[in-house]
């Protein structure tokens, strides 16, 4: 099943040329350019696409107003951040909000394609050790800022719990299945009962909650 892409940005070059990077990938094809966030917001309306490239320091309105507002319609397409900066607390922003992950700018024709199939697939792009690392950094600023109400957290098991952390420690669903000896279809049933109970949108949430409630503190 192809990825159908959506690229927002406010430089052509670069929208042209994670374009053409992308439709030479298998399985990628890159349907529509944005030049700021309210483009974006009306090409995914218009478009429908599985995957929006998102760069956050835009004209009109950045990225970060439009992932809130494209999360806020309940739509099927998931947020990748662009970005220049790896400790850019917009993109902290960014991922409350609810996007999927953060890719730098500077990634690899292969980093880039790997992060829409990961994201496409449901997952969050969490593994990058500069991702874990912006989680962390910013759930220490503030002890105000706060995702969910860490009270949450007593609902749910213990198994749930165990699964959450190991959410928030960057490991995949096969991975955490390995760790904990259990089927993966199993652990996909936990990040499921975890995201509901939570009231969370996707495993990004999920991992910034554990950091934020202080389930997992920064290494």
């Amino acid at each position: 099943m192809t990825i159908r892409v959506l690229i927002v940005d406010d430089q052509m070059m670069v929208r042209e040329g994670f374009s053409v990077l992308l439709n030479a990938m298998d399985g990628i094809e890159v349907v529509g350019e944005a030049v700021d966030g309210r483009e974006a917001i009306a090409q995914v309306a218009a478009l429908r696409p599985d995957v929006v490239l998102m760069d956050i320091r835009m004209p009109q309105m950045n990225g970060l107003e439009a992932t809130r507002e494209i999360v806020a319609a309940d739509t099927d397409a998931k947020v990748l951040v662009l970005t220049t900066f790896d400790l850019d607390e917009y993109v902290y922003q960014a991922l409350r909000a609810g996007a999927s992950g953060f890719l730098l700018k500077d990634a690899s024709a292969r980093q880039l394609a790997d992060g829409v199939r990961v994201v496409a697939a449901g997952e969050a792009l969490l593994a990058p050790s500069v991702t874990k690392r912006l989680i962390a950094e910013f759930s220490k600023i503030s002890e105000a800022r706060k995702l969910a109400d860490p009270e949450g957290v007593g609902e749910l098991t213990e198994r749930e719990t165990e699964v959450l952390i190991l959410i928030a420690q960057g490991l995949s669903n096969a991975e955490i299945a390995d760790r904990l000896i259990v089927a993966e279809s199993t652990i996909k049933t936990h990040v499921s009962r975890i995201l509901v109970k939570l009231g969370l949108r996707d495993r990004t949430q999920a991992a910034v909650f554990a950091y934020e409630t202080r389930l997992v503190t920064p290494a």
